[in-house]
């Protein structure tokens, strides 16, 4: 009789302990549902342009592309061109966003502790933008020791 009272808690303690599970499971479940629905993910609905800075210190892929301080598009992609040796940085901007011809792109950094994003600066020519085309005006990333040395002494830190 002991045995069977014992074997019967036993049967009960699992059944309640897979239903506890199934519980953390399903409510795992929906914060990745809803992180997934809830995030910043930039689809299809946009068009890749290029452009070539000479340096583009702590820039990473999924930084964001900035037109006024809003947000318009993202970087996919850097890779370095061997002839020239400088940082060709791939972006996707928002298919709503019609960028004139002359647009300058500068690598800012976001805050003093953030990280970089290109910010994009529209120019006044009537031509647009395509898909695939190069952004010749642009501003690479300027050091924070050389910021620094600029403001306290004047110069860049160089000799």
């Amino acid at each position: 009789m002991a045995s069977e009272l014992s074997r019967e808690k036993g049967v009960g303690r699992n059944i309640v302990e897979t239903i506890v599970g199934a519980l953390v499971v399903v409510v795992a479940g929906v914060f990745v549902f809803y992180a997934f629905a809830k995030s910043d993910r930039s689809g299809s609905d946009g068009y890749e342009i290029v452009a070539r800075f000479d340096r583009i210190d702590g820039l990473k892929r999924g930084a964001d592309v900035t037109l006024s301080g809003v947000k318009v598009g993202t970087v996919t992609g850097s890779e370095l061109d061997k002839k020239t040796y400088q940082a060709v940085v791939r972006m996707t901007v928002a298919s709503g966003v019609n960028l004139p011809a002359d647009t300058n792109a500068k690598v800012v950094s976001e805050s003093l502790l953030g990280g970089m994003v290109v910010i994009l600066e529209p120019g006044a020519d009537k031509q647009q933008l395509k898909a695939g085309s190069e952004i010749q005006n642009t501003q690479g990333a300027v050091p924070l020791a050389e910021l620094i040395a600029k403001f306290m002494f004047g110069g860049t830190g160089q000799k």
